[in-house]
C-alpha cells in the first residue's frame, strides 16, 4: 500500500491495519492523521505523494521558461507590450505543458 491509498481509508480501517502490524501500539487512541503517520513510519512509506513529469524533458522546459522570464523582464523594462504578451503566453503554455504531463 502507498500513502495515497492509506489516506483515503477510514479511521476504523486504518486501526485494523495497525492492529495487524507487530510492534505498533497506542493506535486505538490516535486520530486519523496520527494513525496514518504511525503506519507509514512503521512500514517505511513516504508521507507525501511524488509527482513525476512523464513523457517530456522537464529540465529543458524549465530552462526555456527561465530564459523567457529574462526576456519578459527585458520587455517590461523596454515598455514593449507586444513582446511582453508573446513571452507571457509562451511561459504560460510551457507551464501548462509541464502541469499536464505530471502524473
Amino acid at each position: 500500500m502507498d500513502y495515497h491509498e492509506l489516506k483515503h481509508k477510514t479511521v476504523a480501517e486504518l486501526r485494523e491495519i495497525a492492529a495487524g502490524l507487530e510492534g505498533l501500539t497506542g493506535y486505538t487512541q490516535m486520530r486519523k492523521e496520527q494513525v496514518l503517520e504511525a503506519i507509514c513510519r512503521h512500514q517505511g512509506i513516504e508521507m507525501h505523494a511524488h509527482h513525476v513529469a512523464a513523457g517530456i524533458d522537464k529540465g529543458s522546459i524549465k530552462q526555456s521558461i527561465r530564459t523567457l522570464k529574462a526576456k519578459r523582464d527585458e520587455a517590461i523594462s523596454a515598455h514593449d507590450g507586444v513582446a511582453l504578451k508573446r513571452v507571457r503566453r509562451k511561459i504560460h503554455r510551457l507551464k501548462r505543458q509541464l502541469h499536464q504531463a505530471t502524473v
